[in-house]
């Protein structure tokens, strides 16, 4: 297929994402194991919004309101606009004129996701402090793609059909834009920035995709393994996925029993952390840690293993809890 057909296709594309919702953020908590949803199209929001609004309002959080968000009145002609573009760039083929619109259209997707970030900042960190619930420190704010664990509730942020035709849109007018400058190097040995300028957006999108651990919030997050509240912050662990979704655990044995029995492969975990038993309970990755093992320590689920960053700062600890110093390729035997 021609690049020409494709920008017209792609234009066509994008005005059918006026009947979509763009984004989905997915809430779940043990008290709703059904979920909830959050979709944001581009006029409108639908899905759970009165219950969230209702959950929000207990944690201080702003009530979600279209009528609030300028970019629902704007977001339809910009759609508009661009579709409008993509069919007369195909229609004329002038290179010049596909290539302003593919520039524009990533300018757009890169204003549009830091628009989306400052939003969900905003909601995430301007609580009323009047609140029925407050955790001191704590902030609400949805990831930007990907997993977070907010108190007991996981948030998924992800693309929905809209959002991912925007994507497709995007490779495919790379596709076209590169396949003309490949075309021109061949002809007049031309440089090829493109190339360049797709390693740099492609590298961009997998490292805004790496997570993060996220703090242990005591009295509120739940272990992942047996179920129960996390009190004790010198023994928590923390496994995260490619995916970005963390679970998070009360006792290292408790992460290590959950490796066992869950289908979790070593290609699809990410990382796993484990709280430094001394100083600030920091959480460090496996590959930096030293447990010591002792049959006289007692983890919340009867362990026999505490964390550190170094054996250096488990010297004082041993003249307590005698035992041996061992490593994470030690204690995880699959």
């Amino acid at each position: 297929m021609s690049g020409r057909m494709l920008f017209i296709l792609s234009g066509i594309s994008l005005f059918a994402i006026l009947f979509f919702p763009l984004w989905q953020i997915q809430l779940s908590a043990p008290q709703y194991p059904e979920g909830l949803v959050l979709l944001i199209f581009p006029n409108k929001l639908g899905g759970n919004v009165d219950i969230i609004n209702g959950l929000n309002h207990y944690i201080g959080m702003k009530s979600l309101h279209a009528a609030d968000f300028l970019e629902f009145t704007i977001l339809p002609y910009i759609i508009c606009f661009f579709s409008l573009l993509f069919i007369t760039a195909g229609v004329i083929g002038k290179r010049k004129l596909t290539n302003l619109a593919f520039i524009l259209f990533v300018c757009f997707g890169i204003i549009a996701m830091a628009d989306f970030w400052k939003w969900e900042y905003n909601y995430g960190h301007t609580l009323n402090p009047d609140a029925a619930i407050i955790v001191p420190g704590m902030s609400y704010q949805p990831p930007l793609i990907g997993f977070k664990q907010l108190l007991n509730f996981g948030a998924y942020s992800i693309p929905d059909v809209g959002g991912w035709v925007f994507v497709c849109v995007g490779i495919i007018l790379l596709f076209v834009i590169l396949k003309e400058w490949i075309h021109l190097k061949k002809t007049r040995n031309l440089p090829n920035p493109a190339s360049a300028f797709a390693i740099f957006m492609l590298t961009f999108f997998f490292a805004s995709c790496h997570a993060n651990p996220a703090p242990l919030v005591l009295g509120r997050d739940n272990c992942q393994f047996c179920k129960m509240t996390i009190s004790d912050a010198r023994f928590g662990a923390e496994i995260i996925t490619q995916k970005g979704k963390i679970f998070k655990f009360d006792d290292p044995q408790c992460a290590i029993s959950f490796l066992l029995a869950n289908q979790l492969t070593g290609a699809g975990i990410q990382d796993i952390y484990f709280t430094d038993f001394s100083d600030a309970h920091a959480l460090i990755p496996s590959k930096n840690t030293v447990f010591l093992k002792s049959e006289s320590l007692s983890a919340p689920m009867g362990g026999h293993f505490i964390a550190f960053n170094n054996p250096d700062s488990l010297k004082e600890i041993m003249k307590k809890y005698p035992g041996s110093i061992v490593y994470w390729q030690d204690v995880f035997k699959p």
